[in-house]
């Protein structure tokens, strides 16, 4: 599990470990990692480092297999916009490179790091890739991370197919934004826009790291044994909506029931 310390992550790591699972997870703050190897205790694995350093995921890959001598799952889960939002126009090359690093080429590395030691266990595995929802819909301000999170689509569909005869399955899970610490959307939206969540989430609400955790367990386990290649899109009816929306009295709308971008308030930083 990457970025296992806070957030989606840090629910996907409780979730395997409830249900028995050894758990081995890099994290790139101290004190997340500090905190969540406290919160597992020793059975478990958690490694302070950067996914963005092919020696640093190839030195934990390393310790994995000193410590447990087999990888059966595997979580893509680092991702970040970096903040990096607004007119196309206005990005640079180095914005370019420091929104790959994070949200694909990590991928890269940390797949093709761990794949050696997934077929040596000869029992196939899952692969699970954290995408996003902005990967199959435009995203207008943020089209450079848009672009790496719809790549990694053809990369799982590419290599699940490469991978199926040896019965490692790889799979994507793409969130609507989710509520987090790190993003507490519930709270960024302006207090006098906070009465049209219900509405516009079909489902009614902000998707949790939980709803998150679910599924990977699901795509972790012998539940979904035949599924390989696919994306489950974990939010509340967001992608499926296309723009509509509820008014206040009910009805289906795909004009804006909001002026402005309906943000308030956005994190330190």
């Amino acid at each position: 599990m990457t970025g296992g310390g806070a957030g989606i992550g840090r629910a996907t790591v409780e979730a395997f470990a409830a249900l028995g699972a050894r758990i081995a997870a890099l994290e790139i703050v101290p004190e997340s990692a500090a905190d969540v190897r406290a919160a597992l205790g020793p059975d478990h694995l958690v490694i302070e480092g950067d996914v963005r350093s092919t020696e640093t995921v190839e030195q934990a890959l390393a310790t994995v297999e000193e410590r447990y001598g087999r990888l059966d799952i595997l979580v893509n889960n680092v991702g970040d916009s970096l903040r990096l939002r607004g007119p196309f126009a206005d990005r640079t090359e180095e914005d370019w490179q420091a929104l790959y690093a994070i949200n694909l080429k990590h991928i890269f590395t940390c797949t093709k790091s761990a794949l050696p030691l997934i077929r040596s266990g000869g029992r196939g595995g899952s692969i699970i890739n954290l995408s996003t929802i902005e990967a199959y819909r435009g995203a207008p301000p943020a089209a450079i991370y848009a672009a790496f999170k719809a790549g990694i689509t053809g990369f799982t569909r590419s290599i699940a197919l490469e991978l199926a005869p040896e019965k490692i399955r790889v799979n994507i899970i793409a969130p609507e934004t989710t509520e987090t610490a790190q993003v507490p959307i519930a709270r960024m939206v302006a207090p006098e826009h906070r009465n049209h969540i219900e509405r516009w989430i079909p489902m009614g609400r902000f998707g949790e790291a939980r709803d998150v955790a679910g599924c990977a367990v699901f795509l972790a386990s012998d539940l979904s044994a035949w599924v390989t290649g696919t994306t489950i899109h974990v939010d509340g009816g967001a992608l499926a909506a296309a723009g509509f929306y509820r008014t206040p009295s009910g009805e289906w709308t795909n004009f804006p029931v909001v002026s402005g971008v309906g943000i308030g308030w956005r994190p330190p930083g």
